[in-house]
């Protein structure tokens, strides 16, 4: 009988030192340093390396997809026999205020504090070491593993799109890339960009509204917002306190040379699950919505102020849900006024499995019609589900019984994980039911025993899929 958590813990210091190297690099989407050989960056292409390295020393057999992903193999490959284990080594700007700097890793009361802990480099490592275990027992398999490494994970997934041009892809497997005890289900994404109808025009106001930013990304909740205006702003900023004393909301409001700034600071959280979050601009927005702004900007105002905590799409006329997957949600990530970018707001809804994407657009543009906004740019990603009675369910299922003890009952996600590129593919870990999930959010981490017993969990789930 083998004792995994035993097999895990054993490895304690090596898993640490080779999660501290990989948490280490910063490795954001940068397209300005962005070259053939790393498409995505220099940091996310140092980090790519890193795992192929780690793997080789492994002695696995491993291949750089041309920077936009990597494998590595253990056994021979044939995609019918081949078991996928998909992570990625890119992550989210870390922004909002860290106790400690983000990419110096530092355990504290028995969590390990780093952007990337979570999502996805702890559960990716510890995917990892469950393979290590595997080999280094010399376990008898039937089926071969594939470890794959993706890049773009947080921008859209091009590098699994590439990988699956140019590789062939394991039809089974899991991502370590959510919650335990697994997710069969993930929501599709509708994701527009909404601008205005017509430009604006010369209007006289008694304030304006120069600028409005808030968001890097649509799948986070923005945590920060900034406005800037000018004419008869002395009242705003005579009120903005209270404003922000009733919202419990962090503000801020400068004068200089007759222009007044107002920031907010708001909680971050993973943008398909925007109620646990704090949206600074659409907060900004609804402090705004009273001001005697030009007509363009009262539009802008107004429709943010329709998204606020509108988490299910009500106010937008979109809201949805299903039995497997729940409610639509959404999350107004990227919002834009008077900027190099012009006025826009880029949002994501997370769609059930049975939501129809055409209706949603429908229903969208008549909302936006009463604002005299538009879409003019939808990037759109189907659904993925797994049928309950698969075999890899069962494996899965299997695995973390045996090592947890607790029930494990299939979940579903507004979240995109690469289990969506494998045919019967699934998202399985890293997070406990009863957890905080802190990804995409400042001071993110993962507990380190709680990894040690991801790795034990996922050394018996390869055995249980490939032996």
């Amino acid at each position: 009988m083998i004792d995994w958590q035993k097999e895990a813990e054993s490895r304690r210091e090596d898993l640490l030192r080779d999660l501290d190297g990989l948490l280490r690099i910063e490795s954001v989407k940068d397209l300005a340093t962005a070259s053939t050989e790393r498409p995505m960056g220099q940091a996310i292409g140092e980090a790519l390396d890193y795992m192929l390295q780690r793997t080789e020393e492994l002695g696995l057999d491993v291949k750089n997809v041309d920077g936009y992903a990597g494998h590595a193999q253990y056994g021979r490959f044939d995609p019918d026999t081949t078991i996928g284990i998909l992570g990625h080594v890119d992550v989210v700007p870390a922004t909002g205020a860290w106790t400690s700097p983000p990419f110096e890793p530092t355990i504290r009361g028995g969590k390990l504090y780093a952007r990337g802990a979570i999502d996805d480099k702890g559960p990716t490592i510890a995917a990892l070491y469950g393979l290590k275990i595997v080999k280094e027992l010399g376990l008898p398999l039937s089926k071969n593993v594939r470890l794959i490494f993706g890049t773009d994970e947080e921008s859209g997934m091009s590098c699994m799109r590439y990988y699956v041009e140019h590789e062939q892809m394991p039809t089974v497997g899991f991502a370590p890339d959510a919650e335990f005890p697994m997710i069969y289900a993930e929501k599709g994404q509708f994701n527009p960009t909404l601008v205005p109808k017509h430009e604006a025009g010369a209007s006289q106001s008694l304030i304006t509204l120069e600028s409005f930013e808030s968001g890097v990304r649509i799948n986070m909740v923005p945590e920060r917002a900034h406005a800037v205006l000018s004419g008869d702003i002395r009242p705003l900023v005579e009120s903005f306190e209270d404003f922000c004393r009733k919202h419990r909301v962090k503000g801020e409001a400068e004068i200089n040379a007759g222009q007044a700034m107002f920031t907010i600071t708001g909680v971050s959280a993973h943008g398909s699950e925007p109620e646990n979050g704090v949206n600074a601009g659409t907060i900004l927005a609804l402090f705004l919505q009273e001001a005697a702004l030009q007509p363009e900007a009262r539009s802008f105002i107004g429709l943010l102020n329709a998204m606020h905590e509108d988490f299910h799409g009500q106010k937008l006329g979109i809201a949805f849900r299903d039995e497997m997957t729940g409610p639509l949600t959404v999350n107004p990530g990227v919002i834009r006024f008077g900027t190099e970018e012009g006025t826009q707001i880029q949002l994501t809804a997370r769609c059930p499995v049975e939501s129809d994407h055409d209706r949603i657009r429908t229903q969208l543009e008549a909302t936006l019609d009463t604002f005299g906004f538009r879409i003019s740019d939808v990037q759109q990603k189907g659904s993925h589900h797994v049928n309950k009675n698969e075999a890899v369910i069962r494996s899965l299922q299997t695995a973390y019984a045996e090592l947890t003890g607790d029930e494990p009952t299939l979940l579903s996600t507004g979240g995109a994980t690469y289990a969506r590129f494998m045919e019967k593919g699934v998202a399985f870990g890293a997070c406990f039911p009863g957890k905080e999930m802190t990804a995409h959010q400042a001071d993110e981490y993962i507990e380190v025993d709680d990894l040690l017993k991801a790795t034990a969990i996922y050394a018996r789930a390869i055995y249980e899929l490939a032996k």
